[in-house]
């Protein structure tokens, strides 16, 4: 078992697998499951400040890819509860309201807690996919440009391993 977790853990080193780890940690952050990309996004800025605007560019397009997935699975949820209730779904306040906003209402999805679930009622509630994913782009963007930056000002300097 610990040689697995070894090798888990080595596949994962910053280090060695930069780029391609935020944009893997960025993707599967971007849905429903509880993990944090920023972390990641920072740990390998420290390591190499040179890789400040690739890192925030992998991890906008791997999260907007993960939000786009996310749009995908309440697109397929909202299908299938018509076909389960053979009814459409009602709708609430709260939705009524995501859909007066429509795709602009996704620029929330860097929001933690709720920016996951965000892109799956936008896909629920069918609205524009490719609008939706602009502006979760837009959204995300700004959250790791904001993000990496503040943290590069509270702790300055390059982490030298």
């Amino acid at each position: 078992m610990e040689i697995w977790i070894e090798s888990l853990l080595a596949a994962l080193a910053l280090p060695k697998f930069g780029l391609s780890t935020v944009f893997i940690v960025s993707l599967i952050s971007a849905t429903l499951l509880p993990l944090g990309s920023e972390p990641a996004v920072f740990g390998l800025v420290k390591l190499d400040p040179t890789l400040f605007w690739p890192a925030v560019g992998v991890a906008t397009v791997g999260n907007t890819l993960g939000g786009a997935i996310s749009w995908w699975m309440g697109f397929g949820a909202e299908k299938a509860w018509e076909q389960v209730a053979n009814r459409p779904a009602t709708e609430h306040r709260a939705l009524a309201m995501l859909r007066r906003f429509g795709p602009k209402a996704c620029l929330l999805s860097w929001l933690p807690g709720v920016g996951d679930p965000l892109c799956a009622v936008a896909g629920w509630l069918r609205l524009p996919f490719w609008p939706c994913v602009l502006y979760m782009a837009i959204g995300k963007f700004g959250r790791y440009l904001v993000m990496t930056a503040a943290l590069l000002w509270v702790f300055p300097g390059q982490f030298t391993p």
